[in-house]
């Protein structure tokens, strides 16, 4: 059964990742992950885009 992660999930992931990172990596781990969500969407706004974009021609 799925269930949501809640307050005291986010804050045990939180605490390992800042175990396995440290302190010094975090603010360059949340950049990249940032510029991967930005890049991430902008492909997924191309790829919605283009189909209409695209006009059928018809068949004569």
């Amino acid at each position: 059964m799925l269930q949501s992660i809640g307050f005291p999930g986010l804050i045990m992931i939180l605490v390992v990742v800042l175990i396995l990172f440290g302190p010094s990596k975090l603010p360059e781990l949340g950049r990249a992950i940032g510029r991967t969500l930005h890049e991430f969407k902008a492909s997924a706004k191309e790829l919605v885009a283009e189909p209409k974009d695209e006009v059928a021609e018809p068949k004569s």
